[in-house]
């Protein structure tokens, strides 16, 4: 009985991201192991930030000014020691289009389910953050798949219509949401932007 209350209970998380997105690397371990921990329902949600920063007002990585291009690179640096997380800050194949990746994970998610698609979106952005590889290469993505255990069928099917008609409908979504950058959390309708928001993430899904 105590099981099937704390289900009934759990918290909803819709997880908005990007593969390519440094601050999704920084915190996704950490959510992950946050939702496991509570018992929270997850939706996996990769999205195109190229449609979201035109309405939220957010500028690509090289329209930003100098300064906080430069400030960034201190951030990065400050979180991977403080967090023990391997980075590099400017990786090799940095910036990346992450479309492709992204539609991976809706496939992945689609046939797999949400705890492969964690993984596989682990992997993605561990991949280019800490291993500088190419998530743009579809042979990359295929030793993702390999290494994750998952099927190599899982590309083509990232291909599909529904993987495109699912990753387009994400977008706008979180464009409905209001979501303007990556990643962000809503829990039970409630908005917490940027991994250095997990403690707050954590206290609502304990609630």
């Amino acid at each position: 009985m105590k099981h099937r209350e704390e289900t009934d209970l759990s918290h909803a998380v819709d997880y908005y991201f990007a593969p390519h997105s440094p601050w999704t690397y920084l915190g996704h371990t950490r959510f992950v192991a946050m939702v496991r921990a509570t018992g929270a329902r997850v939706r996996v949600l990769p999205v195109d930030l190229g449609q979201v920063f035109p309405v939220s007002g957010g500028l690509p990585l090289p329209k930003r000014a100098p300064q906080r291009q430069a400030y960034r690179l201190v951030e990065l640096k400050r979180f991977s020691e403080h967090l023990a997380l391997p980075l590099h800050a400017k990786p090799r194949c940095f910036p990346v289009s992450s479309d492709d990746a992204a539609r991976l994970i809706v496939a992945v998610d689609q046939h797999d389910g949400t705890d492969a698609a964690l993984r596989i979106a682990g992997a993605a952005l561990a991949a280019v953050w800490a291993e500088e590889r190419n998530i743009a290469d579809e042979k990359t993505l295929l030793e993702l798949l390999a290494e994750q255990g998952l099927a190599p069928e899982r590309l083509e099917q990232s291909h599909s219509q529904a993987a495109h008609e699912q990753f387009d409908a994400n977008t706008r979504q979180a464009i409905e949401a209001g979501v303007f950058g990556a990643p962000c959390y809503i829990v039970d309708g409630e908005m917490f932007w940027g991994q250095d928001r997990l403690d707050f993430v954590e206290r609502r899904l304990r609630a």
